[in-house]
């Protein structure tokens, strides 16, 4: 069985020959420093031009030789990043981005340090403004559909390292704290903001999809909605202002493709995995096991033939702190929860940070190699 077989299988709830394995996005994928490890560790060479995918969380393109050791089913396509922002890898280089928000290298990643909205008060600031235009960089689609061609003839799982997002985006707009105060007192302002990052999402997948939305796997999309213990917002709010955007946008995916929806959302989000559905989300990531509420037996059973669980070996405490033996019990526990039936691709609770020592990292995919058969 192929890997495209595979993970289709296993998105359609049935039992492929193993269980699919993923690594390489950007939300499943591998820091610099920890992959460095890792090649030292199998003893590849480590090359001085490694390929940036993302930029803010140091996460570095997988190459094949490191794919095909661990039978990752996954490949992505990726959009450039700009060489010239690795010229300033000190820990003053600041970054501001197409959207005029301010980063700070900070020696892990690049963090927010300013917000191009954290100042305007109301909608005629708000209207006074320009943003970027998702049809304007043509080249970057172009590119982005060369690759996807050339990843389908593989019969791999493609997958675009986009990811479509209009509350989380529209909070690095604002600033957390204000579009989280904006959506009780301030509602009209908050809708305005999440629109136009929705505006430019649903702009974005039409240039994507017009070219490749019959030659892709899987469509990545997520707004973190929780912190480990809880929601950052209520049902209703949820309900009222975020729900019917997400459903805008992946109702127009639905119109380019017959790829299933990828929601990733960190944290505690048990309690919106009914309202997922019912917008079309067909996968939830990263599936956060230390989270509150996020018991993968009781998801499982309530939820596991609506839809499919993507991640689940926790990078919390088993992945950076456990020894190789624990770790292969944890990848053996989350397949016994997971796997029964289809529905499971098995990952990282999000990306593979620099304190995960390689040892474990081969661990988890040797057992999940191992144990994964049906």
């Amino acid at each position: 069985m192929n890997s495209r077989e595979r993970l289709r299988k296993a998105i359609n709830h049935q039992e492929p020959d193993r269980v699919p394995l993923d690594l390489g996005g950007i939300v499943s994928g591998i820091t610099r420093i920890a992959y460095r490890n890792l090649k030292n560790e199998l003893k590849f060479p480590v090359s001085s031009n490694e390929y940036v995918i993302d930029r803010i969380q140091q996460l570095i393109k997988p190459d094949e030789q490191i794919l095909d050791w661990f039978q990752i089913d996954t490949r992505y396509a990726y959009q450039e990043v700009p060489p010239e922002i690795w010229s300033k890898d000190s820990p003053d280089s600041i970054w501001v981005d197409e959207w005029d928000i301010k980063r700070r290298f900070t020696g892990l990643y690049f963090d927010m340090i300013g917000h191009p909205l954290s100042r305007v008060e109301s909608l005629s600031d708000l209207e006074k403004l320009t943003w970027p235009d998702p049809h304007q960089d043509q080249a970057s689609y172009d590119l982005l559909q060369s690759q996807v061609e050339k990843l389908h003839q593989s019969e791999k799982a493609v997958i675009v390292n986009i990811i479509g997002s209009c509350f989380e985006f529209g909070w690095y707009l604002r600033g957390f704290e204000k579009i989280m105060m904006d959506l009780v007192l301030n509602p009209n302002l908050a809708c305005a903001i999440l629109d136009i990052m929705l505006e430019f999402q649903i702009g974005q997948f039409e240039e994507l999809l017009s070219r490749t939305g019959n030659l892709i796997d899987v469509i990545l999309c997520g707004d973190d909605l929780a912190t480990q213990n809880s929601p950052f917002v209520s049902l209703d709010l949820y309900r009222r202002y975020i729900k019917p955007r997400q459903k805008k946008l992946y109702d127009f995916i639905k119109t380019k493709t017959n790829a299933p929806i990828f929601y990733h959302s960190c944290g505690a989000v048990s309690s919106f995995i009914p309202e997922l559905i019912e917008i079309g989300v067909q996968i939830l990531n990263p599936v956060q096991v230390k989270a509150q509420g996020m018991d993968l037996h009781k998801l499982k059973k309530e939820f596991g033939k609506q839809i499919v669980f993507w991640g689940g070996i926790d990078t919390q405490h088993a992945l950076p702190f456990g020894k190789p033996s624990e770790v292969r019990d944890e990848v053996r526990r989350r397949i016994d929860e997971l796997a029964p039936g289809g529905g499971y691709i098995l990952a990282a609770v999000h990306n593979i940070q620099a304190d995960v020592p390689p040892q474990n990292i081969i661990a988890m995919f040797e057992e999940a190699i191992h144990y994964g058969r049906y």
